[in-house]
C-alpha cells in the first residue's frame, strides 16, 4: 500500500484534532443543549453522560493514531529544561487537586444529574458559585493544568501541530464557557472576571504585592434549577 506522504499525514491529524475539539465544543454549546433539553425533557439529565461517553470513545482513537506516526522529537526537555518540565508536572497536579476540592466530580462525569435531575452550569459543590480557595486565584484550575500538561513533553512536529490545536481549543472553550456562566450569574460572575485571572494568576499576584490579601466576600448565589 502507497503510503501518505508525510506533509498529507500532518494535514490530516491536525483535521481531526480539530474536528473532535469542535464536535466537543459543538455538543456543550448552548444553542444545542437548550435544543436538546426542550427535545428531550426530563431525559435530558442523561446529557452529560453522554456527552462524556462520546468524547470518551472519540478521543481513544485519534490519540491512538495521532501517536502511530510519531517523528523525532524537534524538542526534548533535557538539561536544566528537566527542571521546568517536572514543575510543570507538579504545578499541573497541584491544580487538578486543588481544583477537585472545588468542583463536584459526580456531576463533572454526569452521574449527578441522572440521580438529582439537576443540570446547572456550574460544577462547584453544592450547586453555588464559588470563588475561595485556587477558585480565587484563577477561574480555570483544570483547564490551566491541562495546558501544562500537554506542552509537559517532549515534542515532534506532529505533537507541536497537535499541542497548537489542543491549546487553541482550550482557550476557545474556557471563553464559550465563560459566557454560559455570564448567563448564569451575570454581574456576580463579571465581577469575578475583573477580580480573577482566568489561567494565569496575574492578577492575586498584583493583589499579593500591593497588600490587598482579599478579593471581596465570596459571592455564594445558588444557580437556578434546571
Amino acid at each position: 500500500m502507497k503510503q501518505t506522504p508525510l506533509p498529507a499525514q500532518y494535514f490530516l491529524v491536525v483535521l481531526l484534532w480539530m474536528m473532535w475539539c469542535t464536535l466537543h465544543s459543538s455538543l456543550i454549546a448552548t444553542t444545542v443543549t437548550d435544543c436538546v433539553k426542550k427535545k428531550l425533557g426530563s431525559r435530558f439529565r442523561f446529557y452529560r453522560l453522554f456527552f462524556n461517553i462520546v468524547s470518551l470513545v472519540t478521543f481513544i482513537p485519534l490519540v491512538h493514531y495521532s501517536a502511530s506516526f510519531r517523528q523525532v522529537p524537534i524538542f526534548r526537555w533535557e538539561g536544566t529544561l528537566v527542571i521546568a518540565k517536572y514543575l510543570l508536572l507538579v504545578t499541573s497536579l497541584s491544580l487538578f487537586v486543588a481544583g477537585a476540592k472545588h468542583y463536584n466530580l459526580s456531576q463533572f462525569l454526569g452521574i449527578h444529574q441522572i440521580k438529582t435531575g439537576r443540570t446547572d452550569q456550574t460544577l462547584s459543590k453544592g450547586y453555588t458559585f464559588d470563588k475561595s480557595g485556587i477558585l480565587g486565584m484563577i477561574r480555570h484550575p483544570w483547564y490551566t493544568a491541562s495546558i501544562m500538561v500537554v506542552w509537559a513533553r517532549d515534542l515532534s512536529l506532529p505533537d507541536l501541530l497537535i499541542n497548537i490545536v489542543v491549546s487553541a481549543y482550550f482557550i476557545i472553550g474556557t471563553n464559550l464557557e465563560e459566557r454560559k456562566l455570564l448567563r448564569e450569574y451575570g454581574e456576580k460572575y463579571r465581577e469575578y472576571q475583573q477580580t480573577v485571572s482566568m489561567f494565569i494568576p496575574y492578577k492575586w499576584v498584583k493583589r499579593k504585592v500591593n497588600g490587598k490579601h482579599s478579593v471581596g466576600s465570596p459571592p455564594r448565589t445558588l444557580s437556578r434549577h434546571r
